[in-house]
């Protein structure tokens, strides 16, 4: 059975006015979703192991080079470091953990942060607001090489108030900006004491508050992670400890669940998540606005000249690489946002017309510049598949070549650093749009991956992110629509699956985010 996550606007939620409040839609507790099955599986059992299966092997384990996205080490960040808060899967509304506050007065200029009193790291120094200081001042430093770099450069400054505030500066208004925490590894806190040990020795003895601690890393093998008895939320976690393994082949993920060798595997493909709705598998899935994209580089030659964009755009059948990828299963992303959500608009991003595309190849070509690009994949079954679809649908045009290279996720935090692409796969999923689509598409943001920058799209992206009303904000998010039609700095092909797939016998499976898993939240009924 799949259950999929409901999420409302935010707005529509709380009211705007009250977002800027977010403790009148938060408050305690762990944002479960009774449609994780918990509720009619029974009282949670506490004891026993898990078998886990991932999308990709770590860098590291510093939370600042680690990735809050189901389909990187979202699950892995969550058991060594908690959460500070996460959103309700129902509702979109924040929800607190190991904070009880992110509060704004003033539009989003500033915000405070409240901790628990009391919160402690595993080796038993004190998780305050001196700690969580540290570790936002060091994502947002660019010599860490953070993931959330974009996110976190967001903020012009960190104060602290006392041991459990923490007051943060903007450095423009971003009145979403708990979104931003929520979904990046801003969520995550480590011990400063550990951290300042350096890398290696880092990575060989991570200390953070989470549910579990690292017991041993062997690395391209397997993680194994142990109950922390100085978890805050007791008598959670309820599983002694979780066993983690990469494993980037499809159908060697959906076997090993379906025939017991493994009891959970964090998903992204479509076509596993239609095997299991037959079998009867349980499969939890957080429904997102945008989607996986094929993102083409505009900071240089081919994709620098729109044509070559748009060629891309008209001559690619997303209903056949959806075929030849998905089986037919994964759900498209016609358009940007889904039609329960507010700013929907039937504003087509991309239309397959062969003619077209033809003629814009033809054009290039007569200008010296026929099309020739390298498409960046990574090595998970369906980013090859994506990339052999793209190459086999252009070859049927004249003047375009491709070629494929295939890359690891260890390469993914240089590919987004050094913009050494033509064309690769990416994402620009979310539920709200801020923060996430502003950091995908702003001319100046670090998370630009297309680089794209356009005065209109600029404005549009600037005005949802600071209008007040939700008239202003369905408005500024329409002109987005139009300008990423038109500029077309990446192709929209599915809707992403983050999903999590299970055996029949695990429960507590709870998402927030963009998909991202809570593994203090599982447990096994024997």
């Amino acid at each position: 059975m799949i259950h999929t996550r409901r999420y409302r606007h935010l707005a529509g939620a709380c009211g705007t006015a009250l977002l800027l409040l977010l403790t009148a839609c938060g408050g305690g507790g762990s944002g479960t979703d009774p449609s994780d099955g918990s509720t009619t599986a029974g009282k949670p059992v506490s004891g026993g192991t898990a078998r886990a299966l991932q999308l990709s092997e770590p860098v590291s384990v510093d939370p600042a080079l680690m990735g809050n996205e189901w389909v990187v080490t979202a699950f892995l960040g969550n058991a060594l470091y908690g959460t500070l808060m996460v959103n309700d899967t129902k509702t979109g509304e924040v929800r607190y953990k190991m904070a009880t506050a992110f509060t704004t007065e003033d539009g989003g200029k500033s915000f405070e942060l409240k901790l628990r009193p009391g919160l402690t790291f595993s080796d038993g120094t004190p998780l305050d607001a001196e700690a969580v200081k540290f570790n936002w001042d060091r994502t947002r430093d660019p010599a860490t090489g953070s993931y959330g770099l974009a996110e976190a450069s967001m903020m012009a400054s960190t104060d602290v108030v006392d041991a459990t505030t923490l007051k943060v500066t903007m450095a423009q208004p971003v009145p979403y900006y708990a979104q931003a925490v929520i979904t990046t590894s801003l969520n995550w806190i480590a011990s400063p004491k550990a951290l300042s040990a350096g890398r290696k020795a880092y990575d060989a003895k991570p200390v953070g508050a989470g549910p579990y601690t690292l017991k041993k890393w062997a690395r391209q093998d397997s993680i194994a992670l142990a109950k922390n008895p100085k978890y805050y939320d007791k008598p959670k976690p309820y599983l002694d400890s979780i066993t983690v393994r990469t494993a980037t082949d499809a159908k060697q993920r959906y076997d090993t669940v379906s025939s017991g060798g493994a009891d959970v595997a964090i998903e992204t493909n479509w076509e596993n998540l239609s095997k299991a709705e037959t079998a009867g598998l349980p499969a939890s899935v957080v429904p997102l606005n945008g989607g996986q994209v094929l993102t083409m580089n505009t900071r240089r030659a081919p994709f620098d000249d729109v044509r070559a964009r748009q060629a891309i755009a008209a001559a690619l059948d997303l209903k056949a690489m959806n075929q030849s990828v998905y089986n037919g299963t994964g759900k498209a992303s016609d358009t940007l946002f889904e039609k329960t959500s507010p700013f929907y608009e039937d504003i087509p991003l991309a239309t397959t017309d062969k003619a077209k595309a033809q003629g814009l190849l033809d054009e290039l070509a007569a200008d010296g510049k026929p099309l020739s690009f390298s498409f960046k994949s990574f090595a998970t079954t369906e980013n090859r598949a994506m990339a052999e679809s793209v190459q086999t649908q252009l070859s049927q045009y004249k003047n375009v070549k491709v070629k494929i290279e295939v890359i690891d996720y260890a390469d993914l935090a240089a590919l987004r650093s050094k913009f050494d692409f033509d064309m690769t796969v990416s994402s620009a999923n979310f539920i709200d749009p801020e923060t996430r689509l502003l950091s995908a598409f702003y001319g100046e943001s670090r998370m630009n991956l297309s680089g794209i920058d356009d005065d209109q799209l600029n404005t549009a992206l600037m005005k949802g992110r600071s209008a007040t009303t939700d008239a202003e904000r369905k408005a500024a998010y329409k002109t987005v629509q139009e300008r990423l039609a038109e500029l077309v700095p990446a192709v929209f092909m599915t809707r992403a699956a983050p999903s999590a797939l299970t055996g029949k016998n695990v429960h507590g499976v709870v998402q927030y985010g963009g998909g991202s898993l809570l593994p203090e939240e599982l447990w096994i009924k024997r």
